[in-house]
This record gives C-alpha cells, sequence and structure tokens, in this order.
C-alpha cells in the first residue's frame, strides 16, 4: 500500500549544513531531486535569502556542494541548480533502494523535512532500518497511507477532498462565483454550515501539508 512519511533529518547528516549554519533563516525548498549515479544527488531548489551573494559565497565554499548553478532569480528567490555530493547517504537510498519519491524537502536553520512517498509500507521500514544501521537521525513525524484515495497525497480526508474536488468543479473559487455555497451543499447532500467548514478545515490542511512544510509558521 502507498505510504506518505513526514519527517526531520538534522542537516549535518543530509546537505548544506555549511550554508545553514552561517545562515540559519535561509530557507531552501527544493523544486525536483534526481540521483546520477555514484552516491550523487542533483536536485534543483529555491533558496530565500536577505543576502543572495553571501549564500552564493557560501554555497561556493559548502563541503556538502558542487557545481552550483544559478538558473534564475525572482526578487529575493533564486532557483538553483547544483550537485551533493557528501553526507546524502539517507535521500540516495530513498530514491534507490526504496524506489520512494521525495515530495517535499525543506531545510532551514539546523535541519530537514521531508515528505517522502513509498510504493509500499515494506520500502518505507527499509529507509528506518537503514537510517538506524548508519546512524542517521530520521526522526519520523506521522506515517500515512493512502488506502487507494488520492486524498491521503495531500493530508486530507476523503470526504474533504471531495468538498475541494466538488467546489472547483462547480465554480464555487472563481471570481465572480458560479455557485453559491447553499446551492453546492444541495449538490453534496450535506448542510452547507457543514460545507462551511469542510472548505475551510480542507483548505487548511491542504495548504500545512504542501505549502507550510518546515516554515517558522508551521502548525506543528
Amino acid at each position: 500500500m502507498v505510504t506518505i512519511v513526514r519527517g526531520t533529518v538534522p542537516a549535518t547528516d543530509f546537505a548544506l549544513s555549511y550554508t545553514l549554519e552561517r545562515y540559519p533563516e535561509t530557507e531552501f525548498e527544493v523544486e525536483r531531486i534526481a540521483q546520477s549515479g555514484d552516491g550523487q544527488v542533483m536536485p534543483i531548489l529555491w533558496v530565500r535569502s536577505d543576502d543572495a551573494e553571501g549564500i552564493e559565497a557560501a554555497l561556493d565554499e559548502d563541503p556538502t556542494v558542487s557545481d552550483a548553478t544559478l538558473i534564475g532569480d525572482f526578487d529575493g528567490e533564486c532557483l538553483y541548480w547544483m550537485q551533493w555530493i557528501n553526507h546524502v547517504q539517507l535521500v540516495v537510498q530513498m530514491l534507490t533502494n526504496s524506489k520512494a519519491t521525495i515530495l517535499t524537502a525543506f531545510g532551514s536553520g539546523d535541519s530537514w523535512k521531508l515528505r517522502v512517498m513509498y510504493p509500499t509500507r515494506e520500502l518505507c521500514a527499509e529507509t528506518h532500518a537503514f537510517a538506524a544501521d548508519h546512524d542517521i537521525p530520521f526522526e519520523v513525524e506521522f506515517i500515512r497511507e493512502m488506502e487507494g484515495e488520492p486524498a491521503g497525497r495531500y493530508g486530507l480526508t476523503v470526504e474533504q477532498h471531495g468538498a475541494l474536488v466538488a467546489a472547483a468543479r462547480a465554480g464555487y473559487f472563481e471570481v465572480p462565483r458560479e455557485t453559491t455555497l447553499e446551492e453546492l451543499a444541495e449538490s453534496v447532500g450535506i448542510s452547507h454550515q457543514a460545507l462551511s467548514e469542510r472548505l475551510r478545515r480542507a483548505t487548511g490542511a491542504l495548504v500545512e501539508d504542501t505549502l507550510l512544510i518546515g516554515r517558522a509558521d508551521d502548525g506543528d
């Protein structure tokens, strides 16, 4: 059964620990990650910092990084391509031996928060065993099995997922709205008050699980 794991690993056991130590307020958010062989990992990631020049210099000196290349600058948010060459055994194990997909990787301060999807619960267990065998502190915050429903990938219940999909398809989020809350509630088969609460909770869960992971205002 497809399983999603959310956990934290220290930067010293992952990547960019030198840069994060010098600039602890900087936020790194991986856009995409791939494994290239010989233990090297190639991420494309966003860097949010008030000192772009300082970050660039730190990346040049960071022993876990090679070939850091700036590929986009968007008014305070920079997009980099780079190679991670040390301290990435855990992520290499996830991508190769455990056939996992890293949905989110967010680094700030002294740690990284990861949200990882495994094809089976057994493959998830292999990562935990690998971390234990190699003394890598991988602290799991939650494990969620999707049970054949897409809702679990986004931190939603089946009912919340259904409410958001119904609202989007009916034009409830359009400006101006193409349906009212009362009309939508009638089509879903619940009261408008219950639907309003479900939509608010669904929106909050979706934002927290996909946008706020690892940030200072994260609900966790």
